[in-house]
């Protein structure tokens, strides 16, 4: 029996779009650093995501998120008028507090 297949740390290995394309869930796992920076930008301002009029991240297997990562999201976020709404859920404390550090409680809800 092959062992069961796990994400690597770091990657965003998920993204589910509802009918229309108006709701995008992006599932964000492992440590969001400088090594993954540039892969979680790219991943921000593509399809689906780039057309979604709403955003839900999960962030409950998000171990670590670095301040560089949290303010690409921001960026994502506030570059993108057509976003109307953003759900950030599960992230754990020290996740929170950086996303908070960045600013984007401003513009998101975050929930436990």
């Amino acid at each position: 029996m092959a062992p069961a297949s796990h994400p690597a740390p770091g990657l965003l290995p998920t993204v589910a779009v509802t009918a229309g394309g108006r709701r995008a869930e992006l599932t964000l796992t492992g440590d969001l650093d400088a090594a993954t920076l540039r892969e979680l930008e790219e991943r921000l301002v593509r399809p689906p995501l780039d057309r979604a009029g709403e955003w839900v991240l999960d962030m409950s297997g998000v171990s670590h998120l670095d301040l560089a990562c949290a303010y690409a999201l921001l960026r994502a976020a506030t570059q993108r008028p057509e976003i109307a709404a953003l759900t950030i859920r599960g992230a754990r404390r020290p996740v929170q507090r950086t996303l908070r550090h960045a600013g984007i409680d401003t513009i998101a809800e975050i929930t436990d």
